[in-house]
């Protein structure tokens, strides 16, 4: 879906008038910014919920077959080994990074207090990103897959990606260089990290599998390398930059403590690059590599346990707006995510966790803790808080907002849940050799129909999502200025 949007243009004082306030002219200075990024931001975010509702075909798709493998059974193209891998990259590369990409867009641009320069340079690397997504995304329903989790693309793909990216990475880096002067922020951290921890590690996993083809286990090692970082540092870094900024904003309180702040910052860039080597566990690599891998996942609990503490403070006194902000509410969801993430993937490094997961579900359930249940969500928020500011109305509905969340939270939740408990039932009834291995199969299928159910949730929550964008886009919202709350209250966000 294609839209035009023209921003409302912010009103100036006239020669003459009574001079207004510093808070006045930092809100004429924030719209000026808004107006700015409106395209390049609104276009991301628009071809991001269009791979959305795909994504969330591929995935009620693949569902179904785990239990009823006749499901559209004469299309070869839609198989579980090629609607599966479909699935993974649509929801990662198709919705999770444009959407992360039009967040740290407006966000750079809001922290950095400067406008926008040259907003084609990045539509045109959003225009390029959306086009390497459709080539990998078809060539893995032909067939055409590389085999290796999340870099399945072909290289033609990969390569559009990264050019593609490193326009949006290069814009950043020139946004920062020329930022007003003045602190920089704790999302400005985080931010600046992703905008050159992707380039680094897509570059460098295509560059080791596609060009110097590395052979044997050095291709699983380049694998769990990039998967987990992917995952945990790239989109770990822009989820929490986003949570860092929009629970002080919309609260009105600042960060408890920058202090905290710094430690979870400094620990996160140091030990979840690591974590990838604990999916090595049994595999036949130099055994400090796992070793190092469940190392890191124990000492990931300084990051969450900073970020836990300096959110909590945060908040405190404020928790009633989860009640009334929907990007409270979202926001907050995705935090207290970001911290279960990180303990279940501690505790599914253990070895003897891992013995009895490590071909199951439970890893899949890992994936979807990270990009649904804690970065998904974190979008969802900030969406929620940024495209009125760019499009010059409120949602139309904030019944449709409530339905979202609520599908969202229960969908993924039973979802995950069913990953997870699932994995873990499967990988014991594996363990009793006795046990024959279709009574095995049969025992997951509920479980596998517990999935399918989440997903019909899910298609409600992402139904009413883009309903709700796309009259905002068209204008049919409330007018500017009066925020789409779930209840009333006193003040409202900025």
């Amino acid at each position: 879906m294609s839209v035009t949007v023209t921003p409302t243009k912010p009103v100036l004082p006239q020669p003459g008038s009574a001079p207004i306030s510093v808070a006045e002219l930092d809100q004429v200075d924030r719209a000026l910014i808004d107006a700015s990024a409106s395209g390049p931001v609104l276009f991301f975010y628009t071809t991001a919920i269009t791979w959305l509702l795909a994504a969330t075909v591929f995935g009620f798709i693949s569902s179904m077959k785990m239990h009823s493998p006749e499901f559209l059974g004469g299309w070869s193209f839609l198989t579980y080994g090629r609607i599966w891998p479909a699935y993974i990259d649509t929801l990662t590369y198709g919705w999770a990074c444009p959407a992360g990409m039009g967040t740290l867009i407006w966000l750079m641009v809001r922290l950095c207090r400067v406008s926008l320069r040259k907003p084609a340079l990045l539509v045109f690397g959003g225009i390029f990103w959306n086009i390497g997504v459709t080539v990998g995304v078809v060539n893995i329903l032909l067939g055409v897959n590389s085999g290796h989790a999340l870099l399945e693309f072909p290289s033609s793909a990969s390569a559009i990606l990264f050019i593609a990216y490193s326009l949006i990475a290069i814009w950043g880096v020139a946004v920062f260089e020329n930022r007003r002067p003045g602190p920089v922020y704790v999302s400005l951290w985080y931010l600046v990290g992703a905008l050159f921890w992707f380039p680094w590690l897509y570059g460098a996993a295509n560059l080791m599998l596609t060009v110097l083809h590395v052979r044997g286990v050095m291709q699983s090692i380049v694998v769990a390398w990039f998967g987990a970082n992917f995952i945990g540092l790239w989109m770990g870094a822009i989820g929490l930059a986003s949570v860092y900024y929009f629970i002080p904003k919309v609260t009105g309180r600042p960060v408890a403590s920058y202090y905290l702040a710094s430690i979870g910052f400094w620990s996160f860039a140091l030990f979840y690059p690591w974590l990838g080597g604990a999916h090595l566990a049994g595999s036949p690599v130099p055994v400090w590599m796992p070793t190092m891998g469940i190392a890191a996942s124990i000492m990931s609990v300084v990051t969450l346990a900073t970020v836990f503490v300096n959110f909590a403070m945060t908040m405190r006194g404020s928790y009633n707006m989860i009640y009334h902000s929907p990007t409270i509410r979202f926001t907050f969801y995705g935090a207290v995510a970001f911290i279960v993430t990180g303990l279940v993937n501690m505790i599914g490094s253990f070895r003897s966790v891992d013995r009895l997961t490590h071909f199951t579900e439970f890893g899949a359930g890992e994936l979807h803790l990270g990009v649904y249940a804690f970065f998904s969500m974190a979008m969802f928020g900030a969406i929620y808080y940024i495209a009125p500011r760019l499009v010059g109305c409120e949602w139309l509905s904030a019944t449709m907002i409530r339905l979202h969340f609520w599908a969202s939270a229960y969908g993924i939740g039973l979802l995950i849940c069913m990953m997870l408990f699932g994995g873990l039932a499967h990988g014991s009834a594996m363990d009793n050799t006795g046990q024959p291995f279709e009574s095995v199969i049969e025992m997951g299928q509920p479980y596998m129909r517990g999935q399918t159910v989440a997903w019909i949730v899910l298609i409600i929550g992402h139904a009413f999502f883009t309903i709700n964008f796309l009259l905002m886009i068209l204008r049919f919202g409330k007018p500017a200025g009066q925020p789409t709350l779930f209840a009333p209250m006193e003040g409202e966000p900025h």
